[in-house]
């Protein structure tokens, strides 16, 4: 199975399990697109990461809005990470439309101007963790990556030794990680 069908069917997926109002999901893949899949799985595990890290974004909304842009980077790097594999299908990620519908997905209801806010805030931390050398940034964005590739073959391979929900709880390892040095900084 090519990687994109492979994001596709976890896509479909992840879908059917947010369905509860007893809704059919559509299980064509051929429907669905590889990036659109994408730019949905990387809401889906940021969302995730958020409530195993028990993390309150309307409160921080209100008394520490910085952070939302950190939830944005790091759905971001998600994005990246997920799309990396597509390059060998010649499919190439457009980020700056992958910032404003990520955006769009983990803030809806916000003003434009606090979107904008955040998509350019979290774009210059996304810019900063992929460019930083430090040995701490490098680990972060491996182990990020690991975790990528890990849940897309949990969720797609009957015979991984890992199911999906065994390893969504480590992403919000890695978003509290992630919080805590930019809560320091």
């Amino acid at each position: 199975m090519d990687y994109s069908k492979r994001l596709t069917l976890l896509h479909a997926l992840c879908l059917a399990e947010t369905l509860d109002d007893g809704a059919k999901p559509n299980i064509n893949l051929n429907e669905y697109d590889a990036l659109d899949s994408a730019h949905y799985l990387s809401s889906y595990v940021t969302f995730k990461a958020i409530q195993a890290a028990d993390r309150q974004p309307a409160f921080e909304h209100k008394n520490n809005f910085d952070m939302l842009s950190v939830y944005q980077a790091y759905a971001l790097l998600a994005f990246a990470f997920f799309t990396a594999p597509l390059a060998q299908e010649n499919i190439t990620p457009d980020i700056t439309a992958a910032q404003i519908i990520i955006a769009k997905t983990l803030f809806a209801g916000l003003p434009e101007a606090e979107l904008v806010e955040i998509i350019e805030s979290g774009f210059n931390k996304f810019k900063l963790i992929g460019e930083a050398e430090a040995e701490h940034w490098m680990e972060f964005r491996e182990n990020l990556d690991k975790l990528t590739v890990s849940f897309v073959i949990a969720g797609t391979d009957d015979d991984s030794p890992h199911s999906k929900e065994e390893v969504l709880p480590i992403f919000g390892q890695l978003l509290s990680q992630l919080c805590e040095a930019f809560e320091a900084a």
